[in-house]
């Protein structure tokens, strides 16, 4: 039975030193399963994998690796490799390496390009990175609207390739303005002396300062392979293709996920100190937000001391108005990261999960305050303890809607401080009303 080319295999042959047996595995693999296989190891094993890459295989390697494990090992390889390997990159990806390089390294790339392909990086780089126009790839097939099918057929047979996910080709004016596009299928099964206007199928270009964001949702919408990128005036200078929207979609939500919880882009395998620097700032925010919550908490001593029982269930309210809030904060900030919130059903959003929030509050309200009930033999126990969780689930709500909304109007991001927020509004909110309300109606006067 063959090897796998398992990360497991690969892993035990480095440890024998068998780096000729190393090489075969990671050779046998996927240029993306490569850059997994390099971005699941420790930093410092990651140069000696790289290694033994296949110089066939560095450049889509490259392209694979996330940003700040590229940026490591470029930091370890001279500037004319780096040159070297570019050659065989798409443009967009070129850029997004030039950018990771030091000036020095940087400049020796562009050096070593050929005319050509600095005029086509040069148009990529005039555009920030996470737009359309940092999106793009300028290796693209235009044809004009006034030749005829077999006109196109025959230049693309002398042209020899077609760039990857080609599904159609460009079709642009004298003046290459950007008119529509091609279907290959017409290509093929059309009559060879039709002209190509007859074929165009109206596909409206996408503006280079389009945010990323909004670029993979036009594609998620209109089911896009590839689409043209326009300037100001129409004139096409580009096209996004369907690789670089998932790369787009799965950052968004890596960043999403890591933020939510105050982590790095790269944290599995960050230095030590690193990572304990990263996590320390939103452990310390986290300890200031305790703080505040047990401070409320010492306003109710002398009610909890004559109370047992409102120290054994507040934990409860403040438990499911947080889990609460933090169901209306992720539908809040999936909601933002993929346009869905305009002024226009903002307010509609808010009242929908307020409504939400009623309902579960008076089923939750209902069971808790039957449990506490026959637990402490007590019915006006239960009775406060309901209306308290009813009031935090539906200030829950509120606040899960509001944070992420306000957060995104003062320019930060939500997912990095709305989970934060939340849990502090939901903690002092809960622990308020409840001993609030208990120190009002239990306690004797």
């Amino acid at each position: 039975m063959a090897e796998s080319a398992s990360q497991d295999s690969i892993i035990q042959a480095l440890e024998a030193d068998e780096p000729a047996r190393a090489r075969a595995l990671i050779g046998a693999l996927h240029p993306s399963e490569v850059a997994d296989l390099i971005e699941s190891m420790p930093a410092h094993d990651r140069a000696g994998v790289w290694a033994l890459v296949d110089p066939s295989m560095e450049s889509d390697v490259l392209s694979d690796l996330h940003a700040s494990v590229r940026a490591g090992l470029l930091e370890t390889m001279h500037p004319h490799r780096v040159a070297a390997i570019t050659a065989a990159m798409d443009t967009d990806d070129v850029a997004d390496l030039l950018q990771e390089l030091p000036r020095e390294a940087g400049d020796t790339v562009l050096l070593a390009m050929d005319r050509r392909n600095r005029e086509r990086l040069a148009s990529v780089l005039a555009f920030p990175e996470n737009t359309a126009g940092g999106l793009m790839n300028t290796d693209v097939v235009a044809v004009r609207a006034d030749v005829t099918l077999d006109v196109v057929s025959t230049y693309l047979r002398k042209l020899g390739r077609l760039p990857e996910h080609t599904d159609s080709l460009m079709v642009v004016d004298r003046d290459n303005g950007y008119l529509g596009v091609l279907p290959l299928a017409d290509l093929i099964t059309g009559e060879p002396d039709s002209s190509v206007s007859a074929h165009i199928v109206t596909e409206a270009g996408i503006a280079a300062l389009t945010p990323a964001q909004e670029v993979a949702r036009l594609f998620e919408q209109h089911d896009l392979i590839s689409a043209a990128v326009i300037d100001e005036g129409g004139r096409l200078l580009g096209r996004i293709t369907v690789d670089d929207v998932v790369d787009v979609i799965q950052e968004q939500a890596e960043h999403t996920l890591r933020s939510m919880a105050g982590l790095g882009d790269d944290e599995t395998f960050a230095p030590v100190l690193t990572s304990t620097r990263r996590r320390a700032l939103w452990l310390g925010i986290n300890l200031l937000t305790a703080f505040l919550a047990s401070w409320v908490i010492g306003r109710f001593e002398a009610t909890i001391q004559q109370l047992v029982a409102l120290a054994v269930l507040m934990p409860i309210v403040a438990s499911m108005g947080g889990i609460a809030g933090g169901q209306t904060l992720t539908i809040a900030i999936r909601a933002l990261a993929t346009g869905q919130i305009s002024r226009a059903n903002v307010r509609w959003l808010m009242a929908k999960e307020m409504l939400v929030g009623l309902f579960n509050g008076c089923i939750f309200a209902a069971v808790v305050a039957a449990v506490a009930t026959l637990w402490f033999e007590q019915v006006s126990l239960g009775v406060i303890i309901g209306v308290a969780m009813m009031i935090n689930l539906l200030v829950a709500a509120l606040a899960g809607a509001l944070i992420p909304l306000s957060l995104k109007r003062l320019g930060v991001d939500p997912a990095i401080a709305g989970g934060v927020l939340l849990t502090t509004v939901t903690d002092v909110v809960g622990f308020m009303t409840f001993l609030g309300l208990a120190t009002l109606f239990l306690l004797p006067r």
